[in-house]
């Protein structure tokens, strides 16, 4: 073993029918679902088109502001694979920019999420690949190391385990463990269901809002009262 400078495959192969248990499912629903514990966190916003994100974590951990072991991550990635990237979430440096997200597309990766910045964004917006990042710099990456793929990363607070599904849409990215993967499917698929009913007693004039004052009342609100101040 060489600390700083482990690489190693993924543990597991990429099981589509495992990530279509997710497919279409919301990322509140989920994070929802996970106790709002484990999502990552508010700066990991999507750089892209808004093409929504599913595949399974390639991680990658390294110096912040460099990229030599994402270099070698897109060499290895293949279809299904998102190279999840522990860049400490500093904004100093570029991650990756245009040529290595045109790369990774090339090579049927279906993701990048980098904890630290990346460059070109004017061309990464019109891409369909997903690309999640803390920032924006045009000040380019070292490439020196150290670094590590498939040990594991951190991002936005949330681990990452290698092969884990990773999804993303409009409201961020997250994490689901592999084999909590059918568990938290079925039950944020119960919540979207519950969620349509409410939707449609909206629309309908029917939907009963007597939960509010009644959840005010065991917690000794004055309902009705003039205030006192």
């Amino acid at each position: 073993m060489s600390l700083g400078f482990q690489i190693l495959q993924k543990p597991h192969a990429n099981d589509p029918e495992l990530a279509a248990l997710l497919a279409g499912i919301p990322t509140p629903l989920l994070s929802d679902n996970m106790a709002r514990l484990f999502a990552a966190g508010p700066t990991l916003r999507p750089m892209h088109d808004g093409t929504p994100l599913l595949g399974f974590a390639l991680t990658v951990r390294t110096r912040p502001g460099d990229n030599l072991l994402v270099h070698k991550a897109i060499d290895m990635a293949g279809p299904g694979d998102v190279i999840v990237v522990e860049a400490g979430g500093d904004l100093t440096n570029a991650i990756i920019g245009e040529i290595m997200a045109t790369l990774a597309l090339k090579n049927g990766v279906a993701g990048l999420v980098i904890d630290g910045a990346i460059r070109d964004s004017d061309a990464i917006a019109t891409m369909s690949l997903p690309v999640y990042a803390a920032g924006i710099t045009h000040r380019g990456p070292y490439k020196d190391g150290p670094g590590e793929i498939n040990t594991g990363a951190v991002i936005g607070g949330q681990h990452v385990a290698p092969g884990d599904l990773i999804v993303g849409d409009a409201d961020g990215v997250l994490a689901v463990p592999r084999a909590e993967v059918a568990t938290i499917a079925a039950l944020a698929r119960k919540q979207l269901a519950a969620e349509d009913a409410t939707m449609k007693a909206i629309a309908d004039g029917t939907l009963d809002r007597s939960w509010v004052d009644a959840t005010l009342a065991a917690k000794g609100a004055a309902l009705g009262k003039a205030s006192l101040y």
